[in-house]
Formats: structure tokens, sequence, C-alpha cells
């Protein structure tokens, strides 16, 4: 009885003899995913709440010269896709550690597109803000992501999210409400919905070497959404020049993820 509760829920420690028999519930299904899970034990875990996928369709011409070489574009329809995609964590910690002060939540916002390398899609980021010292520090550092310190809010009124971000010195803000407005659904495979949803890894690039992060989730719950963009400039300061036409915009409530270290991907 102790080895099966320990197999469902237990955050065993880094030993081999723990690794043989720990599984977190997340793990149990896996029949979704595009690939195998890692061999190697995750590392960290998180929950995102109050997403919105808002998404716009950018030629992959504009799209080349921003994404590194190194990574092929991945297009839906002939159209590279942008997202502009606001959340706030909770639950941030470090497999078989307790969650830190000042770290373990916090909102973010991240610019970004998809890609593929080595037959594998993923996420590429041109930008990632967050309202933690410590998490922009530690992302940078170990994960070569482009992590920005920003003054953030998110805050839920009357069934609608208001979220705002400014970057601190530089022309980056934005500011919108969004809220559902359908029930919650899997997106169905060959959709544009789960094209834009469904990814499993993410990609950076340092010093002309290219590395990828795992990632793990159950299939997004998502729910059709509409959203209000006050100040929308974090695209624009990544370059991007989003096109004047209605995003599409998808909402989702929570999801939990597992996340592995990043390792060169080939």
């Amino acid at each position: 009885m102790d080895i099966l509760v320990r197999t469902r829920f237990c955050e065993c420690p880094s030993s081999d003899l723990a690794l043989n028999y720990c599984v977190h519930p997340l793990l149990e299904q896996v029949a979704h995913r595009p690939w195998q899970l890692p061999t190697s034990p995750w590392s960290m875990r998180q929950t995102w709440h109050d997403l919105l996928f808002a998404h716009w369709p950018v030629s992959p011409a504009a799209m080349r010269t921003l994404v590194p070489a190194e990574l092929d574009l991945d297009m839906f329809d002939g159209h590279c896709w942008v997202g502009v995609v606001p959340f706030r964590m909770s639950g941030i910690r470090r497999r078989g550690l307790p969650a830190l002060p000042g770290f373990s939540r916090f909102p973010e916002l991240n610019v970004r597109t998809y890609v593929t390398y080595g037959g594998k899609a993923g996420v590429y980021f041109f930008s990632l803000d967050a309202a933690s010292s410590s998490a922009v520090w530690a992302a940078r550092h170990f994960y070569h992501l482009p992590y920005f310190r920003a003054a953030m809010s998110c805050e839920i009124f009357e069934g609608a999210v208001h979220y705002s971000s400014r970057r601190y010195r530089a022309n980056a803000e934005f500011r919108a409400n969004y809220c559902p407005t359908g029930e919650i659904q899997l997106a169905a495979r060959g959709s544009l919905e789960h094209w834009l949803t469904e990814r499993y890894c993410l990609y950076a690039v340092h010093r002309s070497r290219v590395y990828r992060g795992e990632i793990h989730h159950q299939p997004w719950p998502l729910q059709t959404a509409q959203a209000e963009f006050h100040t929308n400039t974090v695209a624009a300061a990544a370059g991007i020049s989003l096109p004047d036409v209605p995003p599409s915009v998808l909402f989702a409530h929570e999801l939990k993820v597992l996340i592995w270290p990043l390792r060169p991907a080939s």
C-alpha cells in the first residue's frame, strides 16, 4: 500500500531507487503527446492560471528575419503565427524542494512563435515578462530565455481578467481585459486551435547551439474567449508588426505543468 501511494502522489528525492517507482499523477495520461516522455526525470512543476492565447498570422518572410536560422519555421495554412500570452503562475517549485518566497507565484507574459527542430515542433520565445526578479535571473541563467522584469498585475473582476504589464526601461507594455465565452473543450487534432496550443517543448538558441526544454501537461482545457486590448506593444518591442486583423483568442482557466531541464537538442 505504501508503494501504491508513492507511485501516485509522492515527490521523491532524486535517487535512482526512488525514481524507479515515483510517478507524478500528470504522467499517468500520455497518449495525447506527439512523442514519448523524456527518459530523464522532470525537474520543476508549475500551475498556469487564467491564460489568454491571442494569436495573429504573420508572413514567413517576416518571421525568418527574427527567428534564429538554426530553427525551422512552423506554419499553419501558409502562415506563421505570433502569440501574445498573458497568464499567472503558481506552485512553482523544483522537484524535491519547497516553494521559495518570491519565486513560487507571479504573473507572466510571453511573445512567441512556433518552430521545429529535429522533427519536433515547439515554441520559440521572443520575450517573456515576469514580475519576479529571481525568476528572470534563473530563466536567463539556466534556460537562455529572454526574460525581462516588469511591473505587472492580474486581477479578476466580474468574471473578467484585467491584466497589465509594463517592462522596466523599455517600451513594451500590455493592457487588456479578457474572459471566456464558451464551455471547456479539447481542441480537435488538425485544427488551428490544436496546432497553436498543444506544444510539448520550447527552444532556445545560445551561441549558435540549439537547446530544447521538454514539458508535459494534459490536453489544454480551452474555451472560446473575448478580449479587449488597450495597449499592446510587446510584439513591436521584438521587432514584430502584428497585422491589423482580429486575433484568434482562446482562454484556459488552469493547467498543471511538469518541466524538464534544458538540454542540447542535437
